[in-house]
């Protein structure tokens, strides 16, 4: 168990967690982490359901932004966190930092020059990518990203990239909803997947 700042984070527990298909979240006032699940998990397709709005696709030919893994994870990170309402807590920060120097946890990143453009926040475990969170701070910085991602995704064999939770951003890239008893069919097929992020 790495000891990060004072906090000690029992790492094996944590994906543990994440293998059984729990994730965790801070309440609103940041006070306290707990684990979570749902009646239905959102999933980013991995196949030909993957959608790239025609507006998106006008951006990529530009070729305006550069992808890179892990070269700021910590403002990766920082820009997740930075909302109004946010569930991730300080603790959870520690815990993100934790499982990045274990390996775990990865920033997908898209820059502008010297500057961070956006990215999502994951975990990559066996066969199957987490998707945390995301964030731009250029527009269209965190779509790219999320283009890009799924075809370095695909490139490395993974079978399940699990976004948690629907929104209307997602829903434009053709993220699906799937019952729990689904869920946990395709959850068991990705963690006998043996992948590599890197």
């Amino acid at each position: 168990m790495p000891k990060d700042d004072g906090l000690w984070i029992d790492i094996e527990a944590i994906i543990e967690g994440y293998r059984q298909g729990y994730f965790l979240m801070a309440e609103e006032d940041g006070a306290e982490l707990s684990w979570y699940t749902s009646r239905e998990r959102t999933l980013i397709p991995l196949d030909e359901r993957f959608h790239i709005p025609r507006s998106l696709r006008r951006v990529l030919n530009q070729e305006r932004f550069r992808v890179a893994i892990n070269e700021d994870f910590e403002a990766v990170v920082e820009g997740c966190a930075n909302r109004e309402t946010t569930w991730i807590s300080a603790e959870l920060k520690d815990v993100y930092r934790t499982l990045y120097k274990a390996g775990w946890a990865y920033s997908f990143e898209t820059w502008q020059e010297n500057e961070l453009a956006g990215g999502i926040l994951g975990l990559s475990i066996n066969g199957m990518f987490i998707g945390e969170s995301m964030f731009f701070a250029i527009p269209d910085g965190s779509k790219v990203a999320m283009v890009k991602l799924v075809e370095h995704l695909r490139s490395r064999g993974f079978v399940m990239f699990d976004a948690q939770l629907m929104n209307p951003h997602l829903e434009r890239f053709g993220a699906h909803n799937i019952s729990a008893r689904d869920y946990q069919k395709r959850l068991s097929q990705a963690i006998r997947k043996s992948c590599s992020f890197l």
